[in-house]
């Protein structure tokens, strides 16, 4: 099945919208493929005002999240892979989602045979958290 991030961060988004907030995308900023103002990077992280006020043209896809906006007064384009993301949030109380991060796929997609990790032989568990 396809990545769950996706839906849920559209869902987050029009819910925080819904209630008067601002929203706000917390993204690591050293995945691959990122595409930020690196002089607002602060540990590895940004911190991404996504409001419909702060920003032009928001794509949320199964894949990117992509935008323009203004940094310091210059407009740039944001391109964020969305396993990147690690958090969609409002400004004003927190509420929102984290989520776990995860481990971008190999090169050349993913070739289920790879005898690279040490954990190879053990099966994947589906794993679910608790959003309070």
């Amino acid at each position: 099945m396809s990545s769950s991030r996706p839906y849920m961060i559209r869902a987050i988004y029009e819910w925080i919208l819904d209630n008067s907030c601002t929203p706000y995308l917390l993204v690591n900023a050293r995945s691959e493929g990122v595409v930020v103002p690196q002089a607002y990077v602060q540990d590895g992280q940004i911190v991404l005002n996504v409001s419909e006020t702060a920003v032009v043209d928001l794509q949320i896809d199964s894949g990117f999240v992509s935008f323009g906006g203004r940094f310091g007064g210059v407009a740039q384009d944001v391109w964020v892979p969305i396993d990147a993301v690690l958090a969609i949030y409002a400004r004003e109380n927190g509420q929102g989602m984290m989520f776990e991060a995860e481990d971008s796929p190999p090169p050349g997609g993913d070739d289920g045979g790879s005898t690279e990790s040490n954990d190879a032989s053990e099966p994947k568990r589906p794993s679910l958290k608790v959003v309070k």
